[in-house]
């Protein structure tokens, strides 16, 4: 568990709130639901490796495996997400393809955004 105060483990995760909040936007919008599942299943994954190698490169005592997992990991997931959105992109409609995209851009923004501001106030990153 975290040693950080729930303020600001609410605030790193509003990413994840964006994904539940888009659900009820889409239903009421009629956007392709499949759309909603795709990115947030893609964005899901890609965040819990991200949370999992994050862990691994905290426990690393060597400076060059941290940077070796954190590079890895950061070059990994966009490829293996882009490749993910892609392929909802060409087997389902273009609307579909284009809904999983943006709201993965928007979680992904939001996780990017929180992450650049929260930066200073955490003790212990790699």
């Amino acid at each position: 568990m975290s040693d950080a105060p729930v303020g600001l483990r609410v605030v790193r995760h509003l990413d994840l709130a964006l994904l539940a909040l888009a659900l009820p936007v889409f239903l009421a919008a009629a956007w392709p639901v499949a759309g909603w599942a795709a990115g947030t299943a893609i964005y899901l994954v890609q965040w819990a490796v991200r949370e999992l190698l994050m862990r691994r490169a905290r426990r690393a005592e060597d400076p060059r495996a941290v940077v070796g997992v954190l590079a890895a990991s950061m070059v990994g997931r966009g490829m293996a997400s882009g490749l993910a959105l892609l392929v909802v992109g060409l087997t389902s409609s273009r609307h579909t393809g284009l809904a999983a995209v943006l709201l993965f851009l928007a979680a992904f923004t939001v996780a990017f955004m929180v992450g650049m501001a929260l930066r200073p106030f955490e003790r212990s990153t790699p």
